[in-house]
């Protein structure tokens, strides 16, 4: 029986070339919005011919969504991770609203926060890139909750605290810390960021949990 030629996978080059791609789409999009990344555009932005993206990405929603899947590998390798080994309980949570932070100053992304971004323009908007940004959305908010959860357990805030809450509100600074940052060029908005997440833990910290900084 003779051998069946089998699929070729991509090259090295076509691996790096697409993740070039997609690192140039991500940019654009914390700036221009999802909406603003284009084929042609990004062919014409990095001097590649549009047939040569096409062979990447079939479709502009494909393109948009591979660029979201890149933007999450950013926020894991650059807030998520480092956080994560820092320890539990209020340590961790700590560590990933600094690592927000500092990803934000560092501007990681010309435009800030990719997917802050990308929650204001596709908010209202169903569909694919709608329903992965939420469900992105909802995974970090899920690891805000354990990072309470897991200081409750640790005796380091009250029993009766309410995660949900605690991690809304948490969220809700970091992102306001965010859009002023860049609204305004204004460093001091992280250090009140950090200042406002100690000070909404304090409301339901014990006396263990008010020696964690």
């Amino acid at each position: 029986m003779p051998d069946v030629p089998r699929p070729k996978g991509p090259t090295e080059q076509g691996l790096r070339t697409r993740q070039t791609i997609l690192k140039t789409a991500a940019d654009i999009a914390s700036v221009r919005g999802l909406d603003g990344i284009s084929i042609g555009g990004l062919a014409e932005e990095l001097g590649l011919s549009k047939s040569g993206l096409f062979a990447h990405f079939g479709s502009k929603e494909e393109l948009q969504l591979a660029t979201i899947e890149a933007a999450r590998q950013v926020y894991v390798e650059e807030v998520i991770a480092p956080a994560l080994s820092a320890g539990s309980g209020l340590t961790r949570l700590y560590a990933l609203s600094d690592a927000f932070l500092s990803y934000i100053e560092r501007q990681v992304f010309p435009g800030g926060c990719f997917f802050a971004s990308a929650m204001a323009e596709y908010d209202c908007k169903p569909g694919p890139i709608k329903d992965k940004i939420a469900e992105l959305q909802a995974a970090w908010m899920d690891t805000l909750r354990r990072a309470v959860r897991s200081a409750i357990d640790a005796g380091e805030l009250r029993k009766g605290t309410d995660p949900e809450q605690v991690a809304f509100e948490i969220e809700s600074v970091l992102l306001s810390a965010n859009w002023y940052f860049h609204l305004f060029d204004d460093q001091s908005y992280m250090q009140r960021a950090k200042d406002a997440v100690r000070l909404r833990v304090a409301r339901d910290a014990t006396q263990r949990g008010n020696t964690v900084d």
